[in-house]
């Protein structure tokens, strides 16, 4: 998103931290009526263009969406819809790209809630993984002739009592409704959010081993002095890494011992 429509999704967002912040707002349930949104405003395109018309009153096109979420969703929904509807867009789909945005934020905020944002987190990434793994389960999974109610049979059949609900529902919502994102892309995505819950950083780390705690705590800590924000670590193991580790940080990629580069990571930190 760009210009207008940045602001609009950063506004939107403060509101729904400032909603989930209440005790008597679910968040889950409130992700569930924001994807209902989502989908809704996909499919009627002549709708979003009405709500995201910069020549229409903002007043009254908050007061049109109220009208047509009538009783479907709760009140904190539609408060929240009506106050992004207000808003100024760039285009009008970046509206329902926003609501999706929140949806998905509001479910991984309820799992913080909960206290198994880490599990979230880490189930994400493992279920990545096992996709990147599998090309027939990457085939099913993405198949436009397959129903969304075998696609999310399968998911429970996978996911069901092994992951947490809010891990089952993103996934659920990413393969259902793709909306032209790729399984990998959307997967990554949804990282990438998990870990603004934190407002840290993601680092991939793939390791011929698995890493110890105090190797894993050192290099949390020197990759964040690096990059100067938190870091999660994604841990994966492949045993061709021979001898020493691959860390990717968004588009950078580190190759090298643990040894070295916590070595480097300290000269470079004291110049």
């Amino acid at each position: 998103m760009n210009g207008a429509s940045r602001e609009a999704l950063a506004a939107a967002r403060e509101r729904l931290d400032a909603l989930t912040d209440s005790t008597s707002v679910d968040a889950g349930s409130l992700a569930d009526e924001l994807a209902a949104v989502t989908a809704l405003l996909d499919r009627e395109v002549s709708l979003r263009r009405v709500l995201t018309d910069p020549a229409q009153d903002a007043e009254a096109k908050a007061e049109l969406a109220r009208r047509l979420l009538g009783t479907q969703v709760s009140g904190p929904a539609a408060d929240l819809v009506a106050g992004m509807v207000r808003s100024r867009w760039s285009q009008s789909r970046d509206l329902v790209d926003a609501l999706e945005v929140l949806a998905d934020t509001a479910d991984l905020t309820a799992a913080q809630q909960a206290g198994k944002l880490d599990d979230v987190e880490d189930e994400l990434f493992r279920f990545g993984r096992i996709v990147s793994g599998s090309m027939d389960l990457r085939a099913a999974l993405t198949d436009r002739k397959a129903t969304t109610s075998a696609k999310g049979g399968l998911l429970r059949s996978l996911l069901g009592g092994r992951a947490q609900p809010a891990t089952e529902r993103l996934v659920t919502r990413l393969v259902t409704a793709p909306r032209g994102r790729s399984l990998e892309s959307g997967l990554e995505s949804l990282s990438k959010l998990a870990a603004e819950r934190r407002d840290r950083m993601v680092a991939i780390v793939t390791s011929a081993v698995p890493l110890s705690d105090p190797q894993k705590q050192r290099l949390g800590d020197a990759l964040a002095k690096l990059y100067g924000r938190r870091m999660h670590l994604n841990l994966d193991v492949d045993p061709e890494v021979l001898g020493g580790i691959r860390v990717q940080v968004g588009d950078e990629v580190i190759n090298g011992s643990l040894a070295d580069r916590i070595e480097d990571a300290g000269r470079r930190l004291t110049g």
